[in-house]
């Protein structure tokens, strides 16, 4: 019987599937994503997605010639790592910065462990973590979209009869009015009236933050697929719901609505495309239930108490981190049925 048995690395399906076919899926999922992000940031978004995917794709075919290993970009991970990061970033992040940030996911994030199905931190939020501490500024300052200023990419400025030309207006994200609200312990309800923007776009954010429209067609697609399974997406969205409900009931005037944290910041992006990397994720359902859970409350705990307006990063990564114990906590049946006691 154990002559049958192919052990391998993950990501582990249950299907015959291959890893590419996965990979083509999660990227015609993220394609709503991508489309919203050149409506609302046009050129920025033309430039930041190309040059991360580049990046990505060439780092790990260097990192293939340099370790001597067989050339791995047919599986379109690097490709999938690339447009996420890519997502995740903001619209006016320098290219320069979005290169380094690419070669650090794949390079420091992926390759390093051995490549796809070694790595246990999501590739794509290292490099976003890697940029966060590198260039502080610049991963925290959020553009105005094109919708509301239609002006972009460039605006002209007069002052004293002086033309000054500039990137492009800045916007505070609901995420950072919330964390003003929390601090004053008022005006939530003005955050709370945003929630129609989070939806559709039309606010500042992260390139594929600004509509939760388009992540939630892009995850019902793989949803549907079977790409993914539910396990994740809810227990993450269901914790969150929780945590941010009790904040909300204790005081509607400090704290937003549970809705509004759902679709803002990069909660539905992770709820869909990170935490449910099959790398990184447990095997097992009743894993997935305290992964997701813990996703959610980690990120819900830095939004509502800590200083960082946004926690999805830090807590798929924390996440990531504990998946192994997580896996032996909740093993699974050996093949040919639980031993004998």
């Amino acid at each position: 019987m154990l002559e049958n048995i192919t052990v391998s690395p993950s990501p582990h399906i249950s299907r015959p599937l291959s890893t590419r076919r996965v990979m083509i899926d999660v990227i015609i999922g993220l394609v709503p994503a991508v489309a919203a992000a050149g409506y609302y940031f046009r050129v920025y978004a033309l430039i930041l997605i190309p040059t991360c995917v580049i990046s990505a794709v060439a780092t790990e075919w260097l990192c293939n010639l340099i370790r001597k290993k067989p050339n791995s970009l047919g599986d379109f991970s690097a490709v999938v790592t690339g447009i996420i990061l890519a997502l995740s970033l903001p619209p006016g992040l320098p290219a320069w910065a979005a290169v380094i940030g690419s070669c650090f996911s794949i390079a420091i994030g992926k390759m390093v462990f051995g490549g796809l199905g070694a790595n246990i931190f999501n590739p794509a939020m290292v490099g976003r973590t890697f940029l966060t501490a590198c260039f502080g500024m610049l991963m925290t300052s959020w553009m105005v979209p094109a919708t509301v200023d239609s002006t972009m990419p460039k605006i002209a400025l007069t002052e004293a009869g002086t033309k000054t030309i500039v990137d492009a207006r800045t916007q505070a994200t609901p995420l950072a009015l919330s964390k003003q609200a929390i601090k004053s312990k008022s005006e939530a309800k003005v955050v709370n009236e945003q929630f129609e923007a989070t939806l559709t776009g039309g606010i500042g954010g992260c390139l594929g933050e600004t509509s939760a429209l388009a992540l939630l067609i892009g995850g019902i697609y793989l949803l549907i697929r079977r790409t993914i399974n539910f396990h994740i997406p809810l227990a993450v969205l269901a914790s969150a719901f929780v945590f941010a409900a009790i904040a909300y009931l204790i005081d509607s005037n400090a704290y937003m609505s549970p809705l509004v944290h759902l679709t803002s910041g990069g909660m539905l992006l992770c709820v869909f495309f990170i935490a449910t990397d099959p790398v990184t994720a447990p095997l097992t359902k009743k894993g997935m239930w305290i992964f997701g859970i813990g996703v959610g409350a980690i990120t819900m705990l830095i939004r509502i108490v800590g200083e960082y307006p946004e926690g999805i990063m830090c807590a798929v990564l924390l996440m990531n981190a504990v998946t192994p114990l997580i896996d032996r906590f909740c093993k699974l049946v050996p093949a040919g049925g639980k031993p004998n006691a």
